[in-house]
């Protein structure tokens, strides 16, 4: 847990300074941001920095497949335990946020 706050304390601290990089490669980095912490277990994390990472560049190929790995994830959570409350409320914000933001590229 000290190394993932010392992570976040990290990331937050470099998001504060000027970004003189393109969208691609800040994409990337909300996108490596993501997997490490899916890989700790904290997939609202995870899923919050690939929704990022799609927002800063639409056409990342690499965001969209993150989040289509979180959906399978979330769909064999809930195969393999149905009536568990806190699954079924994370995958449902995972969709409503997922959702929102399909619709919200959709938009002209």
């Amino acid at each position: 847990m000290k190394r993932l706050l010392a992570t976040v304390a990290v990331w937050a601290a470099a998001s504060a300074l000027p970004v003189f990089a393109d969208a691609r490669g800040d994409a990337k980095a909300q996108v490596a941001f993501g997997i490490d912490v899916a890989r700790r277990g904290l997939w609202r994390e995870a899923i919050y920095r690939w929704e990022k990472a799609v927002e800063l560049d639409p056409a990342y190929a690499a965001a969209f497949n993150d989040l289509a790995i979180a959906r399978k994830a979330y769909e064999k959570a809930m195969d393999l335990a149905p009536n568990n409350a806190e699954i079924r409320q994370n995958f449902e914000l995972f969709k409503e946020i997922n959702d929102r933001t399909s619709a919200s590229k959709k938009k002209p």
